[in-house]
């Protein structure tokens, strides 16, 4: 097994989940307002709510990845490819579907195939993005002991 801390400690995974989602806020509510013709307020609350419901999850998916990972191939988050990279973030998003569309078909007033329309475009362009900010996030803060 690994010489180093296999995966990250809950103080690094708060740190990791707060940035994520702040940066992910700053970059898609005014998009989300553009497009669906919200208030900048309804499209922050909207956002902000399923970034709530995908920061609970995020925590429990990034650390059971990383123990899948550790155990299967002897590695750590930080050390991770670019193509483990791409399955770790569209598996975060995919995962994060079921729970987030009944918050856009309440939040949203959309019907469920509008709400499941928004919520595969909000997870076209988190996967993006999530592949970039975890990138970045192990160069900054990479896995220790």
């Amino acid at each position: 097994m690994c010489e180093q801390r296999v995966v990250r400690g809950w103080r690094e995974r708060a740190i990791q989940a707060l940035a994520y989602e702040a940066g992910g806020l700053a970059l898609f509510a005014p998009l989300w307002a553009l497009v669906t013709g919200a208030s900048g307020t309804e499209s922050l609350a909207v956002l902000a709510s399923l970034s709530l419901v995908v920061m609970a999850w995020m925590s429990t998916y990034n650390t059971l990845f990383d123990l899948a990972e550790a155990r299967l191939v002897d590695r750590v988050a930080s050390d991770r490819p670019h193509r483990w990279r791409l399955v770790h973030a569209a598996g975060l998003e995919v995962t994060s579907i079921a729970a987030t569309t009944p918050l856009i078909v309440h939040l949203g007033g959309f019907g469920w195939m509008e709400a499941l329309a928004a919520d595969v475009a909000l997870t076209l362009a988190y996967c993006a993005y999530g592949y970039v900010f975890h990138l970045g996030f192990d160069r900054l803060r990479p896995v220790g002991p």
